[in-house]
């Protein structure tokens, strides 16, 4: 007799966060509420011990061991491979999954299948709004307030902050441009409609190329409030030169996204807008200077993957993503 599928493909990409990523899988397990789930972890070589601790944790999921640092597509790829769900849902290891959020996310999107890709809420350790599930396509409007910093100076306002998509709590359903890919779902079915996740991307950008992708598809993106989860942002890259590979995904984002002239305008606005901060940080003499340390490395980020991956982390130039 042929085994049921499960109801969802639980996605998790770990990198050298095994403490993390084990609490994150607990909270995915005790929070079930009669939901099939399949757990897939993806270890991207870390040396922390990730994969013998996870296995030995929770004996019943799946852990790919991938030998190398994937990043962040490329993995979430090799876990969906795997994957037997109706739903893939993908989530961030250094996130805990709240009572009750998987089986009315599952819920809601049974019920609306209208929207095709479903995103909840994240919180910050002490419950209030942290707002990075979810945000607005960047547009040249948007850039120019990053390039001037009005979007710092006026933050959260829908004129000067669009991308923010302005002090909406994501408390109310609502469809949104981009979905993050710390908590979203999908169909697998849809998944493998879009072709997965863009290999192109190492870290920070896919899943907004993911999420346009999929509104040229005719795929509505949805924020549904009562899936929830505690969500500590960049645990994987805290430390690292987190910045020059934000901005190494905006650029890649562009010029997926974008024609080329304007592409091309986008991305001197993002580096007007890094050159501004640095400048600041000169003139006030700060004795940390993130931005002054990005600008610099703006030939390593600035024309975006696969270049920066290679430039930023000294691993050779990955081969092109297939079509």
């Amino acid at each position: 007799m042929k085994t049921p599928a499960p109801d969802v493909t639980v996605v998790i990409v770990n990198y050298e966060t095994r403490d993390d990523t084990v609490a994150c899988v607990g909270s995915v397990l005790e929070h079930l509420g009669g939901v099939d789930a399949q757990v897939v972890v993806v270890d991207n070589g870390s040396r922390d011990g990730s994969a013998e601790a996870l296995r030995a944790a929770h004996p019943g999921i799946d852990v790919i061991e991938a030998g190398e640092n994937l990043g962040f597509a490329r993995a979430v790829n090799r876990g969906v491979e795997l994957a037997r769900g109706e739903f893939v849902l993908l989530l961030n290891p250094d996130a805990v999954m709240l009572e009750h959020s998987l089986p009315k996310l599952i819920a809601f999107a049974r019920e609306n299948p209208q929207y095709r890709i479903v995103g909840g809420r994240t919180l910050r350790g002490d419950l209030t709004l942290e707002p990075s599930s979810c945000w607005g396509a960047p547009t040249l409007w948007s850039l120019t307030m990053y390039a001037t910093m009005l979007s710092t100076v006026f933050r959260r306002s829908r004129v000067f902050d669009p991308e923010s998509l302005g002090a909406w709590q994501r408390d109310t359903v609502r469809e949104v441009p981009i979905i993050t890919g710390c908590l979203l779902l999908i169909r697998r079915a849809d998944f493998a409609e879009l072709g997965g996740m863009d290999e192109d991307f190492f870290l920070y950008g896919e899943d907004a190329e993911f999420s346009m992708r999929a509104a040229a598809q005719g795929m509505a993106r949805a924020v549904y409030p009562p899936a929830a989860i505690i969500h500590t942002v960049g645990g994987s890259s805290a430390g690292s030169s987190k910045g020059s590979m934000v901005l190494a995904g905006k650029v890649t984002y562009l010029a997926k996204t974008w024609p080329p002239r304007r592409a091309a305008v986008g991305v001197l606005l993002l580096k007007a807008g890094v050159a501004v901060r640095a400048g600041l940080e000169a003139v006030t003499r700060r004795s940390h200077r993130p931005w002054t340390t990005v600008w610099r490395r703006r030939a390593d980020w600035g024309s975006g993957y696969p270049h920066a991956e290679a430039a930023l982390f000294g691993r050779p130039v990955p081969e092109p993503a297939a079509a």
